[in-house]
């Protein structure tokens, strides 16, 4: 399995990304894919995930500014970033978990700064 990112960038504070991932391989179409992101010195966290059965989880800190979409069975994923702050910058993983394994993407950077 293999998770492919794309999206990333350097964006002023107040402006909008939007991150993509398409995963291919031998893939369960029960899962949940979703994004985790990574600031320097920090530990990875979750930002957004949504199972196959259409539920969705956002961190506190993004909930009203980004948005999860896609479709899971499909196995692409997407994330909607508005009204970024420069506290949003880090790297942003693409993760799948099916029944029996985990996936993670090599990441994209994403910088919010003037």
């Amino acid at each position: 399995v293999q998770l492919v990112e794309s999206g990333g960038g350097l964006v002023q504070p107040g402006g909008s990304l939007r991150l993509s991932c398409a995963a291919s391989g031998n893939i369960d179409s029960r899962n949940t894919m979703g994004w985790y992101r990574q600031a320097p010195g920090k530990k990875r966290e979750l930002v957004a995930i949504k199972s196959s059965t259409g539920s969705t989880t956002y961190a506190d800190s993004v909930k009203g500014r980004f948005t999860i979409s896609g479709d899971n069975a499909k196995n692409m994923v997407y994330l909607q970033m508005n009204s970024l702050e420069p506290e949003d910058t880090a790297v942003y993983y693409c993760n799948l978990i099916t029944r029996w394994s985990g996936y993670w993407g090599q990441g994209t950077q994403v910088t919010v700064s003037s």
